[in-house]
């Protein structure tokens, strides 16, 4: 490790200028220098340099090496992240969406709809009928009663329509009944579960109501700590 580092200290002098030059133009489209790769299965972990400092980064986008220069916006920025995948702990962590070799590329259009009110991701509402257990609600009753079951622990059955693992050190899995309330039909469950798209499980956890994790990931209802049940 210290040889590599040693060794990336020694890198392209024009390019560290022109990650210079780029961020004092443009805080909007931030880049930086990879040094360092560490390929996982979730995500490549990359050690780069931005404006003469070292970050670490993470990133979904596997054609990644050293020496290249990547451009991105809209970090999501993560202090005292443990990595469960590493099995080591990192004082801050930029968790990157989108990166292009190129900023022109960060101004296509991203492949994915996002909600303008609240950034997160949507998904397609599904056509589903799921029988439940008496002990479970609703999706519908749970936007329809948010107050009521605000900090709440609650048992709901849905099938599984989005999985994104080990993102903030938790799984963030979407799951849809077949109800909805005024247009609302996806609810959000953080767990350290492993799912596939498709099942039909049955989750307990506890709701938690408008909680912001800041950089546009707002959520009306989550539901958290999530144990699979069924």
């Amino acid at each position: 490790m210290l040889i590599t580092l040693i060794a990336c200290e020694n890198s392209s002098k024009s390019s560290d200028k022109a990650v210079e030059i780029n961020n004092k133009v443009n805080n909007e489209i931030r880049s930086f220098v990879v040094l360092e790769t560490i390929d996982v299965a979730s995500y490549v972990y990359i050690l780069g340099k931005e404006n003469g400092a070292k970050y670490w980064y993470a990133t979904n986008v596997r054609d990644v090496n050293k020496g290249d220069t990547f451009f991105y916006d809209n970090p999501l920025v993560m202090k005292d992240f443990y990595s469960r995948e590493l099995d080591r702990p990192f004082d801050e962590i930029l968790f990157l969406s989108r990166i292009a070799k190129n900023p022109i590329e960060l101004n296509k259009p991203k492949t994915e709809t996002v909600s303008k009110a609240n950034g997160k991701i949507k998904t397609k509402q599904i056509e589903i009928s799921i029988d439940k257990p008496d002990n479970t609600i609703s999706i519908a009753q749970l936007f329809k009663q948010k107050d009521v079951f605000k900090g709440q622990e609650v048992i709901i059955k849905g099938e599984v329509v989005k999985f994104s693992p080990q993102i903030m050190n938790t799984n963030w899995i979407h799951i849809q009944d077949g109800t909805s309330f005024n247009g609302k039909y996806d609810l959000t469950i953080t767990s350290q579960e492993n799912v596939n798209v498709g099942d039909i499980l049955t989750f307990k956890g506890f709701i938690a109501v408008d909680k912001d994790f800041g950089y546009g990931y707002f959520y009306e209802f989550l539901m958290e700590e999530a144990e699979i049940i069924e």
